[in-house]
């Protein structure tokens, strides 16, 4: 009778004799594809050529929100929009120390809406043409008027 030992050592001899053919075969390269010929004779842009976006030209909007008792408001939720659109199209929420900050295309009028749960709303204008990079914005909240905290 053989010993385990044995048995383990002649099960895998037997397995890579099975098996080294098929893993020592060299992969096949696959057929090289033919290149497109340009239909308008003109040489195809480069993928290195293409524009990306930079962020040098955006509209930084800064602001901390504090609550009536002068602390800072964390979870504010804020939503800015183009002064001429009825859709919001960037949104954020204030830090634990009630700060934010959000970048916006320069170039346009934008209204900013301020809103947190049993406290007013609060709107700001802001003018993004003037070819100032950046606006610091401070919102003091109020407690609504009838409104269950």
């Amino acid at each position: 009778m053989m010993s385990p030992r044995r048995f383990i050592v002649a099960g895998t001899a037997a397995l890579f004799i099975c098996f080294a053919p098929a893993c020592s075969r060299a992969q096949e390269p696959a057929p090289p594809t033919p290149p497109a010929s340009p239909a308008s004779g003109a040489p195809a842009p480069e993928k290195s050529q293409k524009e990306r976006y930079s962020h040098a030209n955006d509209f930084l909007i800064i602001g901390t929100i504090f609550d009536p008792k002068g602390y800072a408001f964390a979870g504010v939720e804020l939503r800015i929009r183009r002064g001429n659109e009825k859709k919001y199209r960037w949104d954020s929420y204030t830090n634990s120390r009630g700060e934010f900050a959000v970048r916006v295309p320069q170039g346009s009028d934008y209204e900013m809406v301020i809103h947190a749960k049993g406290f007013a709303d609060q709107r700001r204008a802001l003018d993004a043409k003037t070819g100032v990079s950046e606006a610091r914005i401070v919102f003091h909240m109020e407690s609504a008027e009838g409104v269950k905290k």
